[in-house]
């Protein structure tokens, strides 16, 4: 059921770094066409940096571990969005499934890959209890071995209550040279990580200590170089989302919508820089790993 691209393949035989990437972000993270050019993007830089690129989804019957460019244009606003939950049934289907961090982890965890770059982590939305609503992403990395690179937690969540939970999970929150958890558009702002580490080396030796000792996924938090205040508008992209009944997998791609459209393009920018950003780290801390 799961099929690894040759790439992937040679960069595991010759003991090289790689990097696993979500197709959420590819099909419902961007405008129509543009989230395959990130997605590529994203690929190019893992590369750059020594690294293979693994971004993986549902197609036809399979879980791929590494599309291929002509693949990873089949993601698009059509593409379910896969969580840990929902890969079995996307496979057998023959659905084209887009991946979230929580559903690619589990592929990770399937495919023997330890190292992720994505934009950000979803967590325990805003208002809990009321929705009871929490991203399967926090369960997938309190059992997978793997460090996710991110820009923090999805600034539509409730941060604070996110890395409340990420530490009752045992999940390391390490701050990529802040000291602060970004708040995924903006640098900073989110409650204090749980450690520093300064060089993609560190990071990996972090990582590799923790994982000897037992644990599983770990959080490094990156900042996003050019970053943007959008507090007020997801306050108002939030209650639009509830005025029209959006709710569960659905808001998240709304918000973003929304964001996009009422910053005059800047948060998308920016998402689309930090994404590129993240895969380049991961890349390095897989380099700095397995080399």
């Amino acid at each position: 059921m799961i099929r690894v691209a040759e790439e992937v393949r040679a960069a595991r035989l010759a003991g090289r770094g790689v990097v696993a990437l979500e197709t959420t972000l590819v099909a419902h993270g961007f405008p129509r066409g543009e989230g395959v050019e990130v997605g590529l993007a994203a690929e190019r830089a893992v590369r750059e940096a020594g690294s293979a690129p693994a971004t993986v989804g549902v197609l036809d019957g399979e879980v791929v571990v590494g599309l291929s460019p002509t693949e990873l244009a089949r993601f698009d606003a059509s593409a379910r969005k896969l969580g840990p939950r929902d890969l079995a049934a996307a496979a057998v289907q023959g659905a084209v499934g887009a991946t979230t961090v929580g559903g690619t982890l589990a592929v990770c965890a399937a495919a023997g890959i330890r190292f992720m770059g994505t934009g950000g982590l979803g967590g325990v939305h805003r208002g809990w209890p009321s929705p009871p609503d929490v991203s399967a992403d926090l369960e997938a990395l309190a059992h997978t071995p793997a460090l996710v690179v991110s820009s923090g937690v999805k600034s539509l969540l409730d941060v604070p209550a996110t890395a409340e939970l990420l530490e009752t999970l045992g999940v390391p929150v390490l701050g990529y040279r802040p000291t602060e958890l970004p708040l995924f558009y903006s640098a900073g702002g989110g409650p204090p990580v749980s450690a520093r580490v300064d060089s993609p080396e560190e990071a990996a030796r972090t990582a590799q200590a923790h994982w000897k000792l037992g644990g599983a996924a770990l959080l490094l938090a990156r900042d996003p170089d050019d970053g943007v205040d959008v507090e007020p508008l997801i306050e108002k992209a939030l209650a639009s989302a509830a005025e029209q009944g959006i709710h569960g997998q659905q808001v998240t791609p709304f918000v973003l919508s929304f964001l996009h459209e009422h910053s005059d393009g800047r948060t998308l920018d920016v998402n689309r820089e930090l994404i590129v950003a993240n895969a380049r780290l991961a890349a390095q801390v897989a380099v700095s790993a397995t080399g």
